[in-house]
């Protein structure tokens, strides 16, 4: 236990027992601490979890002199004022996606914690998972020739989950599930963007319940994008090249792949995985041991970028929070 890194959780809802799951099966990691803002809740999930500490606010979990690394998993709206917290407590920071609700957002979390020397990552699972890694490999070494377009969605029926709805929970299908086809598209596709274009109906609270998008590339490449709370999509991730294409089954936590080309059809599945979140957290562990601020699996920059994307789209649809 004395060469783990010592974890705190802030906001104690179902991702957080996800990451619980993770942190006790770690090698590099040890639950220590949770924070809710109900004492009740937080001793109960640290009965649970075998925590050794239960706080009944935020701020008592940031204070703890032993946590030393807090993975925030409370809704969206409030990623900016927790992280920010836990950071001038000099805690390291590992932050559910996304890290912040617009770019600005984002620039002064990382800003302070460079600053202090403090690691920050966006726990965007899908970035640090080893079968997107191997695609991307297949792409670089010309699977499927020169890549001209890539297509990916994701979306279910959500519609009764309130940080979803509400705007003062920074709701909408974009931030929570658009997401990741915008990185998907993004891990592929690692140019300069020059037009972005796209359409969103709103709920009537609103937010964006179902969207498409379309962002041009610096070279002419494009990705066709889609997201929804409203229905069930097919959370596919198709990469067309010059030679041939490359399906994915979910862009997420992709399960499987096809590789389409001259020679045929070639299935890649994905390798046993305990809750994919371990990738993310090994990865905030190591920097964190090497003194860094962010991941290179997800730099800072790159959460700034799809944040700005995002933030044009939503402009665009007259889609902004009450406390923008």
């Amino acid at each position: 236990m004395e060469n783990k890194i010592k974890v705190g959780i802030l906001g104690l809802g179902t991702i957080a027992r996800k990451m619980a799951l993770t942190v006790n099966e770690s090698d590099c990691a040890v639950l220590y601490s949770v924070g809710s803002r109900s004492s009740e809740k937080a001793e109960d999930f640290a009965a649970e979890f075998g925590a050794s500490k239960a706080y009944g606010s935020y701020e008592e979990l940031a204070e703890d002199d032993k946590t030393e690394l807090i993975y925030i998993a409370t809704p969206h709206a409030f990623h900016f004022d927790n992280a920010l917290m836990c950071l001038k407590k000099g805690k390291h920071v590992l932050i559910e996606k996304p890290a912040a609700v617009n770019a600005r957002q984002a620039e002064i979390i990382f800003s302070y914690a460079k600053e202090k020397r403090l690691f920050a990552g966006e726990a965007m699972w899908s970035r640090f998972q080893p079968v997107q890694r191997t695609l991307e490999e297949l792409i670089k070494n010309g699977a499927i020739g020169e890549v001209t377009c890539v297509c990916a969605n994701t979306g279910g029926r959500m519609t009764s989950v309130p940080r979803l709805v509400m705007p003062e929970l920074a709701g909408g299908a974009l931030l929570d599930v658009g997401i990741y086809p915008l990185n998907f598209a993004s891990m592929i596709i690692n140019e300069p963007v020059v037009n972005i274009t796209g359409t969103a109906c709103l709920t009537d609270k609103g937010v964006d319940g179902q969207n498409g998008f379309i962002l041009t590339y610096e070279s002419g490449k494009m990705a066709i994008l889609g997201s929804s709370m409203l229905s069930e999509m097919d959370s596919m991730g198709i990469v067309y090249g010059t030679e041939g294409r490359i399906e994915a089954d979910g862009v997420i936590n992709i399960s499987s792949f096809k590789v389409i080309n001259k020679d045929g059809v070639k299935t890649i599945t994905r390798p046993y995985q305990h809750t994919g979140f371990e990738f993310e957290l090994n990865a905030a562990v190591k920097a964190i041991k090497e003194g860094e601020s962010e991941f290179p699996e997800m730099p800072h920059n790159e959460t700034v970028k799809m944040l700005n994307i995002m933030d044009r789209l939503r402009s665009n649809w007259g889609v902004k929070y009450p406390f923008e």
